[in-house]
């Protein structure tokens, strides 16, 4: 990349990206601050500041001289841009932006298949995302089928156009861009098909196997008449199979494992806005739809919140200094709760009717979310009294005496299912009635659910009130279960064969998931219901209620046909992070674009709480607190990334500044900072709703011992997160207790000159939050290097002749965690050591003593584990070689591993340099 710098600013106007590069002035740079400050705890909005040149009007959005009048204003969508080194396709997702070529004889590859991509992608973005293939689903002309679908990579493919099978493997920890292949063997010589998976960093690079599937029977392709599309869509499915999105930078497809490429499109040197082209193998590929070839890299996207007019004295001149954000700044405007989780949930499942009863205290009827669906007429509820359902907003607690009738629109199918959720103190001693639904078209008008301490019984009646049959279930521990906790009460009906129906009452307890039934059985059809009712008096005072819907659907014998309140009736609690983002991504998709960045896709991540009504934001900074991840704005689309712990540990390093590099660090601007803002070594963690914890650093650096005893003194932090378990807290209070005592400089600002070292954009380029970056060769006013940071956040400033970018950095050693059978991370410490005599600069022995031990392992015995390094005094030493057995040893060592030589006084402390540490 050369300079002056081409600089791209574009404004979503009227829907279309217009480019106003041309009217941003030069006068004040191109300013972006992404992520967090130095000393922030969780990230900020991105903040987009540059100045357009307003002359003429153009950019007043109540201007009506404007070209641009009525097709932009407050948030209106802004991206920047600078060219990269090469070109790619650029999906969006949708189903009309794709790349196609089409059918040909060559492309009809009926024996083994060898698919590859090479793509940049959100691996963990939610549904479904298609990479390629020869599949149209609409006329089943379906061929195959390369897709990505909740952390795995699929091949789908089908013998007959229509019917398809497919196999699958979760994808390994893979970098953002990266190759993926899928090879299907037809016949395998032993009666069966086999599919393989790899990935490689490029598609020339050395392919490595991460799954393969073997089945019997062998198989063929199917020789469609579809095109070969980058990327088909499945319509037919809900939701539908979409388009990956993201950039795609070449493919291939070959007729045999290994064989000859019979399409190959490569998009890496194409000019921009390029939209026909030929590939090596001689197809003819056509862009469609907002399918485009760029080399453009974007630096940020956001929305314009300010539009500020400003002219000088002689009103000759006239500009707008516009400031943009990220999505987190309009997603925390107002911060409106969402719902609880029943109630966002239960209307999922298509009820004909459903009443929430989460009203104010001053409520006299309850509403339903359902059209067309009347609300309850109830006497004697004292709403929002109760609030201990982890699903639900406050509910009405019964008074005495008490009444609630509600209308069913009546479905024309046949069969039912009511429920409900309901706290009901102690158990009555007399027969009473819960609940009671009235149904049309059957022999039976009215299900009645009555409790008591002689059982549950359930019975269904005619027109005139009689008893066609009932059945009293009891079992002692299934009416203890009746109450005393939270349950959701069934009431359902399935057909029993013969002319005759099942009529069953269920009731499931909403903490442990215990589950009972009773069953009757009556002649006549399952009928539709149309209405529920019920009267209580002194036997349910304070018995809490809500959540009463009814739907269309049967069960099948005593199984329930309606499953919709799993989970949510809980508030999800027990799900991990993970689970979470990804449910409310596809919950508030109208709202967010949300996707995760995982290290280990079969991980499980930390196990949370139930959701209670909060903000949207405030939710997902709940999630990235549990995790102890970041939560962050992508910078190609408005939208959100999580980047979640396990991604952060053991990171290889993407950026490498040489200080000592001309341009690449300027001097004297690198400032390191060795404060307590990330100091904490007295660290309670609470559950929410549970137990507590508290881990302390007793000694060593950053310790509670006073500073003349090694420590810096008590610095405590209390914290309460939403969590699963009990035995959660003192394994987060320990790992954010590791990293509040690490002792280092933290480096605030790395700031980095991209006009006097143009060599380093390619690196730039590519470095994301909580990346890493290396510093060597540091001045020796500083610690030997290399200085390993994460970068947490950074402020850009992009002008025609300069490009300067400032990293807020944290130190990166706490985040390496152990490696099993690792040479490196994979061992641990002696508990105490000691030089055993004085060293000179020239010694290369060590005498040590470990103290109480154990000792380090000997040369003789584990000599296949050698060399390791060791710290004393702050001078790294390399290990060659260890004898005796005893806790006195001698080594052999090679010194000044780090650049640092110096003579060590008896008694000197010995480190393991890099010692294992547990992860979280």
């Amino acid at each position: 990349m050369s300079f002056p710098l081409d600089i791209r600013t574009e404004l979503k106007i009227g829907g279309v990206w217009t480019d106003v590069s041309a009217d941003v002035r030069d006068s004040a740079p191109v300013t972006i601050e992404r992520g967090r400050k130095s000393e922030g705890v969780r990230t900020d909005p991105t903040k987009v500041t540059l100045t357009l040149n307003n002359r003429h009007g153009k950019y007043s959005p109540r201007n009506p001289r404007s070209e641009y009048f009525g097709r932009f204003g407050l948030y209106t969508p802004l991206r920047v841009s600078v060219p990269g080194s090469e070109s790619y396709l650029a999906l969006t997702g949708d189903a009309a932006d794709i790349a196609s070529t089409p059918d040909t004889a060559v492309l009809d590859i009926t024996g083994d298949l060898d698919v590859r991509t090479e793509v940049t992608a959100d691996w963990m973005q939610s549904g479904v995302q298609v990479l390629m293939g020869k599949w149209d689903s609409t006329i089943n002309q379906r061929s195959w089928l390369l897709y990505l679908s909740g952390g795995t990579l699929n091949l789908r493919w089908s013998t007959n156009g229509s019917v398809s099978f497919f196999a699958s493997a979760y994808l390994p920890t893979l970098p953002r861009r990266a190759a993926l292949r899928a090879t299907l063997d037809v016949n395998n010589g032993a009666g069966g098909w086999t599919m393989r998976f790899y990935w490689a960093t490029s598609l020339s690079g050395t392919w490595t196997q991460f799954g393969t599937y073997t089945a019997a029977g062998t198989t063929s392709i199917y020789a469609s008449t579809a095109p070969l599309l980058i990327a088909p869509s499945t319509l037919t499915i809900t939701p539908a199979w979409l388009p990956m999105r993201g950039r795609v930078h070449r493919a291939e497809v070959r007729s045999g494992i290994g064989g000859t490429a019979v399409a190959n499109p490569d998009f890496r040197s194409l000019a921009e806005g390029t939209s026909s082209f030929a590939d090596g193998a001689g197809r003819t590929w056509t862009l469609t739809g907002a399918a485009t070839i760029t080399d453009r890299e974007y630096r940020a996207y956001a929305e314009v919140s300010k539009w500020p007019q400003s002219w000088d004295a002689s009103g000759n001149d006239a500009w707008t200094s516009i400031q943009a954000a990220g999505i987190q700044r309009r997603l925390g405007q107002g911060k409106k709760s969402l719902q609880s989780t029943l109630r966002r949930r239960i209307p999922a499942g298509n009820p004909v009717a459903y009443w929430p009863l989460e009203e104010g205290k001053d409520a006299t009827r309850a509403y339903s979310p359902v059209s067309d669906v009347t609300p309850l007429i109830v006497t004697g509820l004292d709403f929002e009294s109760d609030d201990t359902l982890p699903g639900s907003s406050a509910l009405p607690k019964l008074k005495n005496p008490a009444s609630l009738r509600g209308s069913i629109p009546r479905a024309t199918t046949a069969g039912w299912h009511v429920e409900m959720v309901y706290f009901l103190p102690t158990m009555p001693a007399t027969q009473t009635e819960i609940l009671r639904v009235t149904a049309a078209g059957s022999a039976m008008r009215t299900a009645v659910v009555y409790a008591s301490t002689a059982g549950i019984r359930i019975e269904a009646q005619d027109t005139s009130g009689d008893v066609l049959a009932f059945f009293l279930f009891t079992n002692a521990t299934a009416i203890a279960d009746f109450t005393g906790v939270w349950n959701r009460l069934q009431i359902f009906t399935s057909d029993a064969g013969g002319g005759q129906t099942y009529l069953t009452a269920a009731w499931r307890n909403i903490i442990t998931g215990g589950y009972w039934t009773s069953t009757t059985i009556f002649t006549g059809t399952q009928g539709a219901a149309v209405g529920v009712a019920g009267t209580w008096g002194a036997n349910t005072t304070d018995m809490v209620i809500g959540h009463l819907a009814a739907f269309a659907v049967p069960g099948s014998g005593s199984t329930p046909g309606i499953a919709i309140y799993d989970g949510a009736d809980d508030g999800f609690a027990g799900e991990s992070t993970l689970a979470r983002l990804d449910r409310l991504g596809n919950e508030e998709s109208s709202t967010i674009d949300l996707v995760w960045v995982d290290g280990d896709v079969t991980r499980t991540s930390e196990l949370m709480g139930p959701q209670r009504p909060n903000p949207l934001m405030t939710l997902l900074e709940e999630c990235a607190t549990t995790d102890g991840g970041i939560l962050y704005e992508h910078r190609e689309r408005l939208g959100l990334v999580y980047r979640d712990r396990s991604s952060l540990e053991n990171q290889s390093v993407t950026l490498t500044l040489d200080y000592e590099a001309p341009g690449e660090i300027k001097a004297g601007s690198l400032l390191p900072v060795d404060d307590d803002q990330a100091v904490r070594n007295d660290v309670t963690v609470k559950r929410d709703g549970g137990a507590e914890a508290r881990v302390v650093r007793e000694s060593g650096p950053n310790s509670i011992l006073p500073p003349e005893q090694g420590g810096i003194g008590e610095v405590e932090e209390s914290v309460t997160m939403s969590l699963a378990l009990d035995t959660q807290p003192p394994q987060i209070a320990g790992w954010r207790m590791h990293l509040g005592t690490w002792d280092e400089e933290r480096y605030p600002i790395v700031p980095v000159q991209l006009h006097a070292a143009p060599h380093l954009i390619p690196s730039v380029l590519a470095m994301e939050l909580g990346d890493r970056l290396n510093i060597i060769n540091p001045p020796d006013t500083m610690p030997p290097g290399p200085i390993d940071q994460l970068a947490q956040g950074y402020v850009e400033k992009l002008a025609r002749f300069s490009w300067d970018i400032a990293y807020n950095c944290t130190p990166a050693g706490p985040w390496d965690v152990a490696v099993l059978e690792d040479s490196i991370l994979g061992r641990l410490a002696t508990d105490g050591c000691t030089l055993n005599g004085s060293m000179t600069t020239g010694s290369t022995v060590a005498n040590v003593i470990s103290s109480p031990g154990p000792r380090w392992i000997d040369s003789a015995t584990y000599g296949s584990m050698f060399p390791f390094d060791v710290t004393i005094g702050g001078e790294v030493m390399r290990v060659t070689s260890c004898t005796g057995t005893g806790l006195s040893q001698t080594f052999a060592v090679t010194r000044g591993i780090n650049g640092i030589v110096k003579a060590h006084a008896s008694g000197t402390a010995v480190q393991l340099t890099h010692p294992m540490r547990s992860a979280l």
